[in-house]
């Protein structure tokens, strides 16, 4: 437990001295605002006192997929590209102790970038009468997606040296688990709920109406835990390349 701590805490300082990251921050909050105040119909995200002109906007949901690879890219792959992925492969510490503390480090910076955006809740609190409830299962499906996708993305990264190569691939598994569902609506019906239920698009609707569904929860723990398991079987065949 102390090396992860010791992993995540130094990769959760290196966001906060890296350009990038403070880049992608802004973006992040700079689209949250944009689509705050989206014209949605006859009304507004804080018209209609609600977050579910943000957190349910489709591009808003894919924006965020593509910044969590943008902050995973470097993780592992810029290790390598130094060459000092020898000196952790060969100090006391495991795989799974690597990928997990780096990934702790990455949510980190990822709930301060969330953080930020509490601010709007707060202006329906002050000038409306939201219902707090869908805003705050919203930011539970928001979390459990991001999580997912800095998983994903920590993969990628496991897999180059190349940082922009490690993006592409983490940006297009997202995008492709995240259209599954579109493309399951061309299937046959069985097929159609097989194929679905591995995207995250077929979920998080439910959190951003105010309905928790076990289902999706399990299903975000699961897809995290399982690019997490793949990223130290990356490491170990890394190991004996």
């Amino acid at each position: 437990m102390s090396n992860i701590l010791a992993i995540s805490g130094k990769e959760f300082k290196s966001y906060l001295t890296s350009p990038m990251a403070y880049v992608i921050t802004a973006a992040f909050l700079l689209g949250t605002g944009f689509f705050f105040a989206l014209p949605k119909g006859t009304s507004i995200a804080f018209g209609e006192t609600s977050m579910r002109g943000v957190f349910g906007n489709t591009f808003y949901l894919v924006i965020i997929l593509l910044f969590m690879a943008l902050m995973t890219m470097r993780l592992i792959s810029e290790e390598k590209k130094l060459g000092t992925i020898e000196l952790l492969m060969t100090a006391p510490v495991r795989d799974s102790e690597l990928v997990v503390g780096k990934f702790l480090g990455s949510v980190g910076m990822m709930v301060i970038m969330l953080a930020f955006t509490v601010y709007y809740p707060i202006l329906l609190v002050l000038y409306g009468d939201p219902d707090v409830g869908p805003i705050l299962t919203a930011y539970l499906g928001i979390f459990l997606l991001g999580s997912m996708s800095l998983s994903v993305g920590l993969f990628a990264s496991s897999l180059t040296s190349n940082q922009l190569v490690a993006a592409v691939v983490g940006g297009a598994i997202l995008l492709g688990l995240w259209f599954l569902n579109s493309f399951a609506t061309l299937l046959p019906v069985a097929a159609a709920n097989a194929v679905g239920y591995f995207s995250p698009a077929s979920y998080l609707p439910d959190f951003v109406t105010g309905i928790i569904d076990t289902r999706g929860i399990i299903y975000f723990i699961s897809m995290t835990a399982l690019f997490l398991f793949l990223a130290v079987r990356s490491l170990e065949n890394s190991r004996w390349n």
